[in-house]
């Protein structure tokens, strides 16, 4: 398979799964109930903003407008940028178009994000917003680990071997 049809396929698993755990999340903690797991608690909150909360006031409309065409521009990027990327930066901007489609395609049909991971000492967040956290950390290290390019001598010049 190539490196597109990896990133395609590795962001329709990774959107159902998150869309299948926010599901799943929902159904557990119907009426107000929470989770304690240790680290993290599963606890209902659903956002109309964004990243914490920001633009909460905003008309849907704008933060489904404003969302959508950076994620539409991560996946242009992704498509454009496979084919050279290392197999590391692929799964990185899958998860990061993963994460941005989940949470586009929960606003689109919700009117807010539902986020249930709670720590206590961090914002609430959800599977989209670590897939693409998780997803930037992977491009990066992608870029750091990837060889660098030599240029060729030039034959022109005078300190040419």
């Amino acid at each position: 398979m190539n490196r597109r049809g990896v990133l395609v396929g590795t962001v329709v698993l990774l959107v159902a799964i998150s869309w299948g755990i926010k599901e799943a999340v929902e159904s557990s903690l119907a009426g107000g109930r929470s989770i304690d797991l240790g680290i993290l608690q599963l606890r209902l909150l659903y956002n109309s903003g964004v990243s914490f909360s920001m633009g909460a006031g905003l008309p849907a409309w704008v933060i489904l407008g404003v969302t959508g065409l950076i994620a539409l521009g991560v996946a242009v990027f992704g498509w454009r940028a496979a084919p050279t990327l290392p197999v590391l930066g692929v799964l990185g901007v899958a998860g990061i178009i993963a994460g941005a489609c989940a949470n586009l395609l929960n606003r689109a049909i919700d009117g807010a994000v539902t986020d249930y991971l709670h720590t206590g000492w961090f914002a609430t967040f959800n599977v989209p917003d670590a897939l693409i956290t998780v997803g930037v950390v992977a491009l990066g290290v992608s870029f750091l680990l990837q060889p660098e390019e030599k240029a060729p001598l030039d034959a022109t010049r005078p300190d040419a071997e």
